[in-house]
This record gives structure tokens, sequence and C-alpha cells, in this order.
């Protein structure tokens, strides 16, 4: 009888009150609303276990290494040596972060070297863009047309640009060797005998067409790649409309080669604006001959030779910018064609 009422009692205060016993019981507030007790702590372990089960952190080994030495490395560099261009630093001694300024810029726009060899450098970067294109274009065009040995000329005309630029530049000097080389043995039979390193006048044009002799095959191959995308209705339209070859290509297949155009022109640019290595084997030194100082030789001679490391910093940020005039265009491209 009593621990019959004992028991009513208990469930009665169990409907009034709730089991107290239980942490995921409501709770009243002092608005009135029932909170339900650890539902906080719970809602917080969930999210945190959500996180660490996430893509994001089961990714984090994988790319946080190579992103924190990337930017230690690469972009803490950039900024440590833009910081040093505003210095006066030169020798091996501790550079003077007391006075920054942009006087070693200054300096820079008004000398003749500097001058010469920005000039230098544009001539090279669009003279040898354009050349490279241009006859990578129509090697591919020819390839494309012609398919019997279409891979053994691909290989032929790939190879080239598979050595590396000490190996192309002992190959060119080499043959321009003014005595022995073998274009003066064959212009010899002309009377002829051109100092083709070491003319002033002549040695920029002798590096643009060994380095376009290394870097049209890239350029075919991107464009022969371009050309076989597109399909064959449009040439077989270009044809019952009635537009010749010369027509059919320029007005109708070459408009589609946007993308490899664009893909080619950033390469040859930038390899353009990193000749230095082809430069420097050439000529042996860090001066080559005054119609082929470019930035990139005047800043390694500036910086490693006279010891200018302040001056030579400049040097080097000016390349930088050079760079990312380039590559940022091409990046805003990708982005609008939505492949980034």
């Amino acid at each position: 009888m009593g621990r019959s009422i004992r028991s009513r009692l208990s469930d009665l205060r169990t409907r009034l009150v709730g089991d107290t016993g239980d942490d995921e019981s409501p709770v009243r507030t002092d608005g009135g609303a029932t909170v339900s007790r650890g539902s906080a702590g719970t809602g917080l372990s969930d999210r945190l276990r959500s996180l660490r089960n996430s893509r994001f952190v089961g990714s984090l080994p994988f790319w946080l290494p190579p992103f924190l030495l990337m930017g230690l490395f690469v972009y803490g560099a950039i900024g440590w040596n833009f910081l040093i261009s505003l210095t006066d630093m030169e020798g091996f001694g501790d550079p003077d972060y007391s006075a920054l300024d942009f006087q070693q810029y200054a300096e820079l726009f008004g000398s003749e070297a500097f001058i010469n060899a920005a000039r230098n450098t544009f001539v090279l970067l669009v003279a040898f863009t354009v050349l490279c294109l241009v006859l990578g274009l129509v090697l591919a065009i020819l390839l494309d047309r012609t398919l019997r040995l279409q891979n053994t000329f691909r290989l032929v005309y790939l190879l080239p640009f598979s050595l590396s630029f000490v190996v192309t530049a002992q190959l060119w000097a080499w043959m321009y060797d003014i005595d022995n080389g073998i274009i003066n043995s064959v212009l010899s039979l002309g009377g002829l005998r051109p100092d083709w390193i070491g003319n002033p006048q002549l040695v920029l044009g002798a590096v643009i067409f060994a380095l376009v002799w290394q870097f049209s095959g890239y350029a075919m191959v991107v464009f022969l790649a371009g050309l076989q995308a597109i399909p064959d209705e449009h040439f077989e339209a270009a044809r019952i409309d009635g537009a010749s070859t010369i027509t059919m290509y320029w007005r109708v297949i070459i408009p589609q080669l946007r993308g490899s155009v664009i893909s080619a022109l950033v390469v040859l640019m930038i390899g353009a604006l990193k000749a230095f290595d082809f430069l420097y084997a050439l000529f042996g030194q860090y001066r080559p001959a005054a119609g082929a100082d470019i930035l990139a030789t005047l800043m390694v001679r500036e910086a490693y030779s006279n010891q200018h490391w302040a001056y030579g910093s400049a040097i080097a940020i000016v390349l930088y910018v050079l760079a990312l005039l380039v590559v940022i265009p091409y990046l805003y491209s990708q982005y609008r064609r939505g492949a980034l």
C-alpha cells in the first residue's frame, strides 16, 4: 500500500518537474522557455567532429607544408628583395633598414645601361614571341594537312625544346664561330664572314634566331593540338562556301585558336624574360656583347660582379613586374573563361 503511494507520488513528480536524472531533459529558463541540458555541448562537439572529418582538414597535411615553404622562400624572398632595393646595400655588409627610399629606382631609370638593356629586352621579347608564334602556326598547319610521317616530324621539330639553354648556347656558339662555324663556312664561299656574336649590330638577331629555333617546336605542338580539336565540319563548311585555303584559315580556323595562342604566348614571353642562362652560356661571362645586354644579365652583373646588391635588387623587381604584366592578363582571361 505504502509502496504503491510512493510510486504514484514519484510518477506525479516526474510528470510535473521532469526526470532530474536525465541530462537531456528540458529545464525551464527565466523566460519560460525550455532548453535541453547538454545540447550546447553536443552541438559544439558535432561541429568539431564535422570539421575534423571535412575534406579541408583532411587535405591539410598535403598542401599546407608546401604552401608555407613557398610563402617563406618565394614570396617572402620577393618581399625581402624589394626591401633591399630600398636601401643602399653594397658588398657583403648588413643592409641599413633605417633609411628606406627609392633612390635606386631613380638611378636605375636614369642609367643609360639600364635603358639599353630594357630596349634589348623589349626587342627580344616581341621579336622572339612573334616569330615563334608565326613559325609554330605554319608548321602546325603543314603537319595538320599532311598526315604522313606526322609523328616523326613532330618529334624532330619538338626535339630542340627538350634541350637546356646551356646545350643550345654551346651548339650555336660553335655554329656562329667566326672562323670555324658552319654558318660562316658556307657564307665564306660568297666572300662573307660576319662576326655573329661579336658585332653589336648582329648579336641580338643571332640570339633571337637561336631561341626561335629552340622554342618554335613548342608553339607548333600547342597549335597542332588546337587545330586537331576543331571539328571537320568547320573545314567542310568553309570549302562549300567557296573559301580559299588562306581565307579559310584566316577567317575561320585561326580565330578558333585563341586559347592556344594565349597559352603559347605566355610561355614564350616568360622564356624570353628568362634568357639569362642562354646568354651567359653563349658569351661565357656576365657581360655579353653590347647589343645583347638584357635586364637579366644587367641584374646579375650589378649584383654579383659589381656587388651593388640594392641596385641589382631594383632591377630584379622591375623584371618581376614585367613577369606579372605577362601572367596576370592570362590568369584573368582564364578566370573569365571559367578555367580557374
